[in-house]
């Protein structure tokens, strides 16, 4: 994993490199050690471009190896209870309008838990304002994957020791 970020600068966001799927790996154990309750982290990106294989790796950090973690894309949720915190990890890729996320109690989640929203442009003016976003894209090789991370509020700050760490 190789990096470039803010120094002075917070707001700028950081890119890195993953080279490949250890790298994820790596990434989702930086930021598991970070999360607490009322987290929102919105992950972006094409298809296959790493959301859900981040998410797993993130999951599987904090709830152990051996968690299951089946992509939400036809129940739109999957939930973790975990010994901090409850992960709720959305895909709302086939969500029809912003206000369909609260039949899914995603309210509930942004308070409570920590959120891991795959496509989080479906939710609006329902995304909250105080998030970390991900994005996912491409790199030249198909195993690696660049990334975009900005952070929102209070992830600003956090995003300092990430950067530093």
């Amino acid at each position: 994993m190789s990096g470039q970020g803010a120094n002075s600068d917070a707001m700028q966001p950081l890119k890195i490199t993953l080279n490949d799927l250890p790298a994820t790996s790596v990434l989702a154990d930086r930021l598991a050690s970070m999360l607490c309750a009322g987290d929102v982290i919105a992950l972006s990106g094409d298809l296959g471009a790493g959301k859900t294989t981040f998410a797993r790796a993130l999951i599987q950090r904090i709830g152990g190896q051996d968690t299951e973690v089946p992509s939400p894309t036809f129940t739109l949720v999957q939930t973790y209870d975990l010994p901090d915190f409850e992960i709720w990890h959305f895909d709302l890729y086939r969500l029809e309008a912003p206000r369909d996320a609260f039949e899914l109690d995603i309210e509930e989640a942004f308070v409570s838990g920590v959120s891991l929203i795959e496509w989080p442009d479906r939710l609006g003016p329902n995304l909250p304002s105080t998030r970390l976003d991900i994005i996912f894209a491409f790199g030249e090789e198909a195993s690696v994957r660049k990334v975009t991370i900005k952070g929102h509020g209070g992830w600003v700050a956090r995003l300092e020791k990430f950067h530093d760490g």
